[in-house]
C-alpha cells in the first residue's frame, strides 16, 4: 500500500474517532483510540472469518500451508514461558515492539534475524510472533529457523487477540 493511500486510510479512522493521534516534527503517530477499537477489530475478523469463503480463498492464494509452521496457542505458549521452555521472538519492526509486546519477548524484527542467529541457541524451542494471523513476518522467520537447524513455531495471534484472552502485555 503506498504511503498516500495509507494516509487515506489513517484520516478515516481519525475522523471516526477509531484512531488517535500525535505529532512529533513532521511524523504523526496513530494509535487505537481505545480498547474498544480493538475489540470491535477483532470481532470482524471472527465475522469475517466465518461468513466470507472470500477470505480462505484470499489466505490459500497468498499464504502458504502454514500447518507445516507448527503453530502454538496462546495458552500454550504463556505456560510455556512461565515454565523457561520457549525463546519468544517478537520479529515485528522494533518501533511496534516498544508500543507493547508478550512477556519475555526479544525483539528481533524480521530483517534483523538471520544476523543475529548466534544470540540464539540451537538445543532450545523458539516461538516468533509478528501482528496476528495474516502477517507473514512469523512465517518467515519460523522458515529461516527452520532452515538454520533450530526447532521453531509461530504464535497463530498477535497482540490484539493476546490481550483479548485477558494475557498480559509488556511496554
Amino acid at each position: 500500500m503506498s504511503i498516500a493511500n495509507a494516509s487515506q486510510h489513517l484520516q478515516v479512522l481519525r475522523a471516526a474517532r477509531l484512531v488517535e493521534t500525535r505529532r512529533a516534527g513532521t511524523s504523526i503517530y496513530y494509535r487505537l483510540a481505545s480498547e474498544g477499537v480493538s475489540t470491535l477489530w477483532l470481532s470482524l475478523r471472527q465475522v469475517g472469518e466465518a461468513h466470507l469463503a472470500e477470505i480462505d480463498r484470499v489466505v490459500q492464494t497468498f499464504l502458504q500451508d502454514r500447518t507445516l509452521l507448527q503453530p502454538i496457542e496462546a495458552e500454550e505458549l504463556f505456560r510455556r514461558l512461565g515454565e523457561d521452555q520457549v525463546i519468544l521472538l517478537d520479529v515485528r519492526p522494533t518501533e511496534e515492539y516498544a508500543a507493547g509486546h508478550l512477556p519475555q519477548a526479544v525483539s528481533m524484527p524480521l530483517a534483523e534475524l538471520e544476523a543475529r542467529l548466534q544470540d540464539l541457541p540451537l538445543d532450545k524451542e523458539i516461538v516468533a510472533y509478528c501482528r496476528g494471523p495474516y502477517c507473514v513476518f512469523a512465517d518467515e522467520a519460523v522458515a529461516l529457523l527452520h532452515a538454520r537447524g533450530y526447532h521453531a513455531r509461530r504464535l497463530e495471534h498477535g497482540i490484539p487477540d493476546w490481550r483479548s484472552l485477558g494475557l498480559p502485555i509488556e511496554v
